[in-house]
């Protein structure tokens, strides 16, 4: 892209900025640089707790880090209706944008239980990655996504009730234990085991949430309403998310679970994820603030190719390269052990970066 002015144009910039910087701070987790901040400082120091934020929460609570994957989800969501649009018009036979659909979910699924097995360097079968979560919540999405924002609104309020009362029913008492819940249940029947930190395959019912309401911002934003209006939506439609997610959790009702996905953390979190939107469309689109995001978009735009390399290069064996040349050439010169940490997460994260840019430069995007 010569300009980030041609690109506004012609794509929402303000969603390719979200993405990007959703998938850069991905990426940046890959490349171990969290863990690398942290431990620079003290125990308990200000900063030390500030990159806890850039962990998962053990079970009951909510951290920064716990809102990426519903952003991502989020943003598969708001695009949609932008590139069903854009691949209809070129189609223009709806029985072939499905077949693209169901094509591109089974990819997905099979992209991301391929990932577990080369992690695990055999043959298992978990559900657990977000690919997987993917292929259900895009396929709900895509049969909802011409219908009224009533609807998709009220199939989304449903997916979260009926969860919970799933989990409800499986053990009145107390619902939301880790490793005894319906969700843990329906595990040991799929996969016969339970995952390490409490993870449950059953995230992508209510999950399935988060890409609904992005779809239905996405055509608030793709209408011809006044942008002052779309932004008064989505505000409200964020606060009000916060609204019940937190009260949900604040008052004893539903914990904040991000990884057995409780409603309330659905409601939560989809509220930050829609004010994010809010806030990134006010400033890139609507003020045009639209220079800053070039370095986040390049990555955005090959999103699931840079996932699938940090997921299955970066963390390990790029990691790794670099720590040859990064301690080989610093050690010597006397640099701290935990210095040569964070230089090798920092050298980890700009050769990726740099690969999404050399792809970007050479107009090639990976498409599923």
């Amino acid at each position: 892209m010569t300009s980030l002015q041609e690109a506004n144009d012609k794509r929402l910039v303000s969603l390719d900025a979200y993405r990007g910087i959703t998938m850069f701070l991905l990426v940046g987790e890959s490349a171990r640089l969290y863990g690398a901040f942290e431990g620079l400082f003290p125990y308990a120091s200000f900063w030390q707790m500030t990159f806890t934020q850039f962990t998962h929460h053990p079970w009951n609570g909510l951290r920064f880090w716990d809102l990426i994957q519903p952003f991502f989800m989020f943003i598969v969501g708001v695009a949609m209706p932008f590139s069903l649009n854009k691949r209809l018009e070129k189609q223009g036979d709806r029985s072939e944008v499905t077949r693209h659909i169901l094509k591109r979910c089974c990819l997905l699924f099979l992209f991301g239980t391929g990932l577990h097995c080369l992690r695990s360097g055999t043959l298992v079968f978990e559900l657990w990655n977000v690919l997987t979560q993917l292929s259900f919540t895009i396929l709900l999405t895509y049969f909802l996504i011409n219908q009224p924002l009533k609807i998709q609104l009220s199939v989304s309020i449903a997916l979260l009730l009926i969860t919970e009362l799933l989990y409800r029913l499986f053990d009145p008492s107390a619902p939301f234990v880790k490793g005894e819940n319906f969700g843990s249940y329906i595990d040991l029947i799929l996969m016969g085991k339970l995952s390490g930190g409490g993870w449950v395959a059953i995230n992508c019912l209510p999950t399935a949430a988060h890409t609904l309401w992005g779809a239905m911002c996405g055509k608030i934003l793709l209408s011809s309403r006044d942008n002052n209006l779309k932004i008064k939506y989505l505000v409200w439609a964020g606060l009000i998310g916060l609204a019940f997610g937190y009260a949900l959790d604040w008052s004893g009702i539903t914990p904040i679970i991000k990884r057995i996905c409780t409603s309330s953390f659905v409601l939560a979190s989809g509220g930050w994820a829609i004010l994010v939107l809010a806030f990134f469309f006010w400033l890139i689109d609507v003020k045009k603030v639209n220079q800053w995001p070039f370095m986040f978009i390049v990555v955005g735009m090959n999103s699931i190719f840079i996932y699938l390399f940090a997921n299955l290069l970066g963390h390990n064996w790029l990691y790794d390269a670099v720590r040859v040349f990064n301690y080989g050439f610093l050690e010597p010169l006397g640099f701290p052990e935990n210095v040569l940490v964070l230089l090798n997460g920092v050298f980890t994260l700009a050769i990726m970066w740099y690969l999404c840019y050399f792809l970007y430069k050479k107009k090639l995007f990976f498409r599923i």
